[in-house]
């Protein structure tokens, strides 16, 4: 292939350069690769990027060459880059900053050597009210993430006593990043005094290994709390960015049980994560992030309600939310007060036959729910995928909190900014009868055998837990076909409701969000053909886009003689 092209990227005309030039020399990491990347987990990022002023940091010649910030919008620029004016911070004048709202930008500016991607924390045109409030835990030699998971650890616990959810990612660099999402009306003027009390209160709170003060000479051994970054003038680096390190890692968002095994096991490298790495957790765990852009958090009353001395907990059940025997978690995670979702309550007449039932979940992450009556309740397990059909396919299946058994007919569109927030529909349901050991001691053994007697599928399938490197939590399971394989399930009747027939697009109703499907065709031969050149899909598009822009590897005199 060609160092030069021109890509079609959603119908616009993009040219890319120098694909072979390498970007991370000690990775032989190249230039395309780098676009490849961008392509690929474009339906996660985008969204974190849209409407937010963007500063380059542009790389023209890879991560070990010199970089320089840009602020505006470089020029010339295709008509499909939209910019915002900001005024410059104590000078005349304005800035038109990039706003990434759409792929061909993505590609557009990564082209330019923007490999990493800064963002304000607030979107156009509000530039001053902020959505979010962000802690850059920046560690000094010879701490590391180690001590950067230790010190995040104490800030969602001050935070668990306002009531405000916090979320954490790598930095992709040497430290994590907590964010608390707002999403409501607020100003810089409000989240910089609390971001810069938070932080001196940490530091008195933990002084052998909390510093609030940028000055270098402080931070030998500790972790600097950079609270300064909730400014209307400042950008951080976005989620899923690459960073200019020896090797393209990600700016991840990370599970807090990753946080706390990276503590207890003292491994700083369980917290970071290469491009190819960052692509494989999106597709079995989709986006961890997705709940910063719309949980609203009123800070003003937690803050309120801090000083009053009765603040609003946030509960271990709600933090974690894995199967315990009881709707305890289920209950802490939702308002029913805005979604229309049955509250926690046990039920069922014991003697008859067992329910089961997949509820397709069109969330931040099309995903299906895959639930088994026991004990009043229904055991449940989050599978990205969907249930196989084949013998040889492998589903990852996530433990994910036990459900009420009237959830079990549970349709609808649960609102936006609660847990969930999205179309639910009941993709199958029937009755599951065991074939392995007692269930209760197939559950806590990590294997359960069953048959399934559905008006979709009907078979035998097992749930198997996970072990090793991988089951970071322990609530990684692996769904099974067993016994033989059965017909795949149409692409209509994967849109089909199961008790209402209706599709995911009536469920949702006229005001329904977009949604992106992820289901393989499973070898459905009407839906295994052959690509055609313009894949009508979004994600189809951003496929083969990622695979015609994957350079050919260079001999070793070729890569010699290349301009840097």
């Amino acid at each position: 292939m060609s160092k030069n092209a021109t890509l079609e990227v959603e119908g616009r005309q993009v040219p890319v350069t120098n694909l072979d030039k390498i970007y991370y020399p000690k990775a032989k990491f190249t230039k395309g690769e780098m676009l490849a990347y961008y392509i690929k987990i474009a339906p996660i990022l985008l969204p974190h990027l849209e409407g937010r002023p963007l500063t380059m940091k542009r790389y023209p010649n890879g991560v070990e060459a010199p970089f320089f910030y840009e602020k505006q919008c470089p020029r010339p620029k295709p008509p499909f880059v939209e910019t915002c004016s900001v005024a410059r911070h104590h000078k005349p004048g304005r800035i038109q900053f990039c706003l990434v709202n759409n792929l061909p930008t993505l590609v557009w500016a990564a082209n330019l050597g923007d490999l990493e991607l800064h963002t304000f924390l607030s979107k156009a045109p509000n530039v001053h009210k902020p959505t979010q409030i962000v802690f850059d835990l920046d560690p000094g030699p010879p701490a590391n993430a180690v001590q950067c998971a230790q010190v995040a650890l104490w800030l969602r616990e001050m935070f668990n006593r306002l009531g405000l959810e916090v979320f954490i990612k790598s930095s992709g660099s040497k430290g994590m990043q907590a964010y608390i999402p707002l999403n409501m009306p607020i100003t810089y003027a409000e989240t910089t005094p609390f971001a810069k009390s938070v932080a001196f209160a940490l530091e008195k709170a933990h002084p052998e290994l909390v510093v609030s003060d940028m000055k270098k000479e402080l931070r030998h051994g500790k972790v600097l709390v950079d609270w300064s970054q909730n400014s209307e003038t400042k950008t951080t680096v976005s989620v899923y960015s690459l960073r200019a390190k020896d090797k393209p890692f990600v700016s991840m968002p990370l599970e807090w049980e990753e946080v706390e095994e990276c503590l207890r096991k003292k491994d700083a490298s369980l917290v970071f994560f290469e491009a190819a790495e960052a692509l494989k957790r999106v597709e079995e765990k989709g986006d961890l992030f997705a709940p910063v852009l719309t949980l609203k958090q009123n800070l003003k009353t937690a803050v309120k309600a801090a000083r009053s001395g009765k603040p609003r907990k946030v509960t271990k059940a709600r933090l974690k939310g894995t199967g315990d025997g009881s709707i305890k978690a289920y209950n802490a995670k939702r308002d029913f007060t805005q979604t229309k979702e049955p509250s926690g309550k046990k039920g069922k007449t014991a003697g008859k036959k067992l329910l089961f039932v997949i509820q397709k979940h069109a969330a931040s992450h099309l995903h299906y729910d895959f639930r088994l009556e026991l004990d009043g309740v229904l055991k449940s397990w989050a599978v990205p995928k969907g249930p196989q059909t084949d013998m040889e396919t492998k589903r990852l299946a996530m433990r994910v909190e036990d459900h009420p058994y009237d959830y079990a007919r549970f349709e609808g569109t649960i609102p936006e900014g609660n847990y969930g927030a999205g179309t639910v529909m009941v993709w199958d349901i029937g009755t599951w009868e065991n074939l392995g050991p007692e269930p209760h001691e197939g559950l806590k053994a990590g294997k359960l055998h069953f048959r399934l007697n559905g008006k979709k599928l009907k078979g035998e399938w097992a749930l198997v837990q996970m072990h090793g490197p991988r089951a970071t939590k322990g609530n990684e399971w692996l769904l099974l076909k067993h016994g033989s394989a059965q017909k795949p399930v149409s692409a209509k009747a994967d849109d089909t409701s199961a008790i209402s027939r209706k599709s995911m697009k009536q469920l949702a109703g006229p005001r329904s969000r977009k949604w992106i499907s992820n289901r393989e065709s499973e070898g459905n031969p009407k839906t295994s053909k052959k690509p055609k050149k313009k894949p009508s899909s979004f994600r189809g598009r951003i496929a083969a886009l990622a695979k015609s822009i994957r350079p050919k590897r260079k001999t070793q005199t070729a890569k010699r003689k290349q301009d840097r």
